[in-house]
């Protein structure tokens, strides 16, 4: 007879006990099944009676009203559905057979409980705390299972150094107390393991190990898995039952079900758990895997394949491309951003990340583009308006013989709907306006984001930009004078730049000395610039942004204008009344691919192949929330390929972010990026057909980014420009493939924030420089605890990394450069955001930029800010050819994105760095 028979899943139950869970000795759970008491009770009978009783009518009888007394007394407990121990169940058996007077057969199964219990004692034993007591879900009040918690952190420490498993248990244990809850002993693991991060970097694993184990236990209970299965065991079974799980629930497509799951669920590849940090596992449990009524259903790597499942559904293969695309993402080489993280597979899968819109200049064209907002919002999009057309304050409005009241009032409306709209219930909705600086309404629209004046012109909670004309920045470095005027005037203006847009400014500006234009004002140039630099030190915007090199070098151009920037100024795409662009990101992990001190070249090339192919399957899969950006995407298909992780890729090659080196190794990355991305695009057009758009464009042409660098020289006055366009690749096998076949994608690259994805994989954000060695990260998921682990690793390595160590981070507030012990090639290595000359930043951009067809999400911090350097910063971003800046991080800021300081004792306070915008659309 088998006692754990009880315990054993079945398919299905009886419906009054179908809700009922049976929690086994090691805590899992799994579902309450009748029949096995039967079977149970028959082998009792059976052991005592011997095999002839097999079959007798009157033990069929027994074994039948044993059973139902079970049930009924189990069932009448937990009416509505609930957990019951094993050991209960089984006492509910022995009390049975007592009442229908089996004496013999009921002391049968009392010796044969006591023989099993003392089986387990020697095979596992239970290690219980003297004192301290748990509270089972079914009730029951048991000693605290030391053994159970050692073997778990254990486990959780394997091939990881450094760790105490004894002290971190015993550590747990001063935060329990009697008659706390089974579950949350691991969650007290967890939460001490986790206060450890900051002395070992190791711990971020431990506690990501704990965190999933935690995670196994609820996945697999939602699905009705047995729960006494290693990860190994379950994840081929999970696939399954989550993919029928989130069909039966409506959270996933139907057509998810067409997959082999029996194959994808064998290419599942377990050990890559091991991969994740906790912030990273920490954020994909809290805001990334599919749960129903509170539990997940998915665990880490199912969450993996069901992304790719939802990018393949289109292939030829799709079960072959699956797996592909699994193994990019779980690799970590590569990830997809958010909302494709969030969406793909499922019924509305909504996978892109960046809309820019062109707002119209009638009251119906304005709340069409609010309502586009927020659709848009809803399913977990970013937002970029250009509200240039609207006509400005004091203008006539023709229908009604009155006075505009100009953008701001409308900016407040959009502002609100972002704040109601939030992206889904998942992360806040985010949105940023543009305006060109030729507009009249242009100083108030300076100060939306200030703390001071007339609340009902103030935005407090979205983005502004400044959409900056070249023929602005001529004019204030001569010290000549900037004409402000209405759009409703000067209409062509919005969709002119270079040689054009001056000649025909500069006719605007003869009509309104000619008092033929009435509506006008004329400021110094000097004075615009200088009030830009200033909000944007007292505010952080609105951001500046270059009109001439985003259309001069766009692809495009022979089919609209680029109007704006998206949310985080990586976009450069065309709008207009009947296009909302679109476009669809993913980020390569640079860090990944260096390999013994060099760029893994042919693992990058493996990397983007399958990367692009991904992001260009999101065009035809998307859900489109508004007919405009349907139109648009499948007509030009653009896509934005970036990169993450590039300081860490510095930290393998131990370079400095401030040296040339950085700067060579920013542009030969890129250029093997740029030379990947672009030939795949080509290559993908050779099988699935070239955009619809492609004749007339740059590439049609045979101008591939680095030409029309030439474009944007050409435009402007001699010596105000200075890029450097050397190439080291042999790019005409690329220029034949295009010439050929075309493209598939009218624009591939462009480099986002991946404000949360990096967090997933566990590299540096983006571009951007180390923020600090130490400091606690603040985003919607919480606040996480963040070290170097490249820096411990060095300072281990010279014998420095102690107590002594991680408190004078702290004191110095996670920079290294005060430590004297620290050697000064460790202190220009591990220099920190406001510790590096911010002209360095712009350098490295300017290598990037050139083999980019759109642009880069650059943050420039500055710890002492003047005007007289922020002029000299952004005059040298444009002189490099910069198409975009992003925030101006700085340490004296007295607005509301004043850089708060990193941990230090006793009362850390939180980085801020991790803005909600940069997360709306990575």
């Amino acid at each position: 007879m088998s006692a754990t028979a009880l315990a054993e899943p079945r398919p299905t139950s009886p419906s009054d006990t179908e809700a009922l869970q049976v929690i086994k000795r090691n805590g899992n759970l799994v579902s309450f099944t009748p029949s096995k008491i039967s079977v149970a009770v028959t082998k009792a009978f059976l052991a005592v009676e011997g095999d002839k009783a097999a079959g007798s009518a009157r033990i069929n009888d027994a074994v039948h009203r044993v059973t139902e007394q079970v049930v009924q007394a189990i069932s009448r407990r937990l009416k509505a559905g609930g957990r019951v121990h094993i050991e209960d169940i089984q006492d509910q058996v022995e009390l049975a057979l007592m009442r229908a007077e089996e004496q013999k057969v009921a002391r049968a199964y009392v010796l044969y409980r006591e023989e099993h219990a003392r089986e387990r004692a020697q095979h596992e034993p239970v290690e219980a705390h003297p004192h301290l007591t748990v509270k089972q879900a079914s009730g029951r009040t048991v000693p605290l299972d030391l053994g159970l918690m050692k073997r778990q952190v254990e486990q959780a420490s394997q091939g990881l150094e450094g760790i105490e498993g004894d002290s971190l248990v015993e550590e747990a244990i001063r935060n329990l107390y009697n008659g706390i809850d089974e579950a949350e002993v691991l969650s007290a693991l967890i939460m001490t393991a986790r206060g450890r991060i900051e002395r070992e970097p190791d711990y971020s694993a431990v506690t990501a190990r704990l965190l999933l184990e935690q995670l196994r236990l609820e996945s697999v209970n939602a699905l009705n898995l047995d729960t006494s299965l290693s990860l190994a065991e379950v994840y081929p079974q999970a696939l399954s039952a989550f993919i029928h799980a989130g069909i039966r629930y409506e959270l996933l497509d139907e057509a998810m079900a067409a997959f082999d799951l029996e194959q994808l669920g064998a290419a599942i590849k377990p050990e890559r758990d091991q991969q994740f940090g906790f912030l990273g596992l920490q954020t994909l449990y809290d805001r990334y895997f599919l749960h129903w009524k509170g539990d997940r259903l998915e665990l880490p790597q199912v969450f993996f394949m069901r992304v790719a499942m939802g990018l393949a559904l289109r292939e030829d293969d799709p079960n072959s491309r699956a797996i592909e695309f699994y193994n990019l993402l779980s690799s970590f080489d590569y990830m997809a951003s958010t909302p494709t993280l969030f969406n793909s597979g499922t019924r509305h899968s909504q996978l892109s990340s960046c809309y820019l819109t062109t707002v119209g200049d009638d009251l119906e064209d304005i709340y069409g583009a609010i309502r586009d907002n927020a659709m848009l919002s809803k399913w977990a999009g970013g937002l970029g308006n250009d509200w240039t057309p609207v006509r400005a304050l004091g203008s006539r409005i023709k229908g009604t013989n009155g006075q505009s009241q100009g953008v701001v009032p409308f900016l407040k409306v959009v502002n609100d709907t972002a704040v109601a709209v939030n992206q889904g219930g998942k992360r806040k909705g985010a949105v940023c306006a543009y305006l060109e600086s030729w507009h009249l309404d242009i100083e108030e629209f300076l100060e939306l984001r200030k703390n001071t004046g007339d609340e009902r012109r103030r935005t407090h909670d979205m983005n502004t930009a400044n959409w900056v004309p070249d023929l602005l920045i001529e004019r204030m470095r001569q010290d000549r004078d900037w004409t402000l005027f209405s759009p409703s005037d000067v209409p062509d203006l919005h969709d002119l730049y270079g040689n054009q847009f001056r000649e025909r400014y500069e006719h605007y500006e003869a009509l309104a000395a000619e008092g033929k234009i009435e509506l006008f004002k004329t400021i110094p140039a000097k004075q615009l610039w200088r009030k830009m630099l200033t909000v944007l030190f007292e505010t952080g915007h609105p951001w500046i942004t270059f009109k001439d090199p985003c259309n001069l070098r766009s692809p495009q151009q022979h089919k609209g204008v680029v109007h704006s920037s998206n949310l985080c100024t990586e976009i450069t795409l065309n709008t207009s009344a009947d296009e909302i662009a679109v476009c669809n990101l993913g980020s390569v992990n640079l860090a990944a691919h260096i390999h013994n001190g060099e760029l893994d070249v042919q693992r990058l090339e493996r990397t983007v192949n399958t990367a692009v192919r991904m992001l260009d399957n999101v065009i035809d899969i998307n859900f489109y929330a508004v007919p405009q950006a349907r139109n648009s995407n499948l007509k030009h298909r653009p896509v934005g390929l970036g990169l993450m992780g590039f300081q860490d890729a510095l930290y393998a090659l131990g370079l400095p972010y401030t040296s040339p080196q950085a700067v060579e190794f920013a542009d030969v990355a890129m250029e093997q990026l740029s030379y990947f991305a672009i030939r795949a695009s080509a290559q993908l057009a050779a099988e699935r057909g070239a955009y619809e758009s492609y004749e007339g464009s740059l590439w049609s042409q045979g101008i591939l980014p680095i030409d029309s660098i030439e474009l944007l020289k050409n435009a402007r006055r001699e010596g105000d420009i200075n890029v450097n366009t050397d190439s080291r690749l042999d790019w005409t096998p690329v220029r034949e493939l295009i010439a050929q076949h075309g493209m598939r994608n009218s624009n591939v690259m462009a480099i986002a924030p991946t404000a949360t994805i990096s967090n997933i994989v566990g590299v540096s954000q983006s571009i951007e420089p180390a923020y600090q060695n130490l400091f606690v990260k603040s985003n919607l998921s919480g606040e996480f605890t963040v070290v170097n682990p490249s820096l411990v690793r060095d300072l281990k390595a010279e014998g420095l990394w102690d107590n002594v160590m991680v408190n004078d981070l702290k004191y110095y507030d996670g920079s290294v450069q005060q430590i004297d012990r620290i050697p000064t090639e460790l202190k220009s290595r591990y220099a920190t955001a406001f510790e590096i000359d911010a002209r360095w930043l712009v350098e490295a951009a300017s290598r990037r930029q050139k083999w980019l067809d759109q642009a880069q999400s650059l943050n420039l911090y500055m710890a002492e800010p003047s005007g007289k350097k922020l002029d000299e910063l952004y005059q040298l971003a444009w002189e490099r050819g910069l198409k975009t800046t992003y925030y101006l991080r700085s340490l004296g800021a007295t607005g509301v994105n004043e850089q708060a300081a990193p941990v230090a004792a006793p009362q850390p306070q939180v980085c801020s760095i991790d803005e909600p915008d940069c997360e709306a659309c990575q």
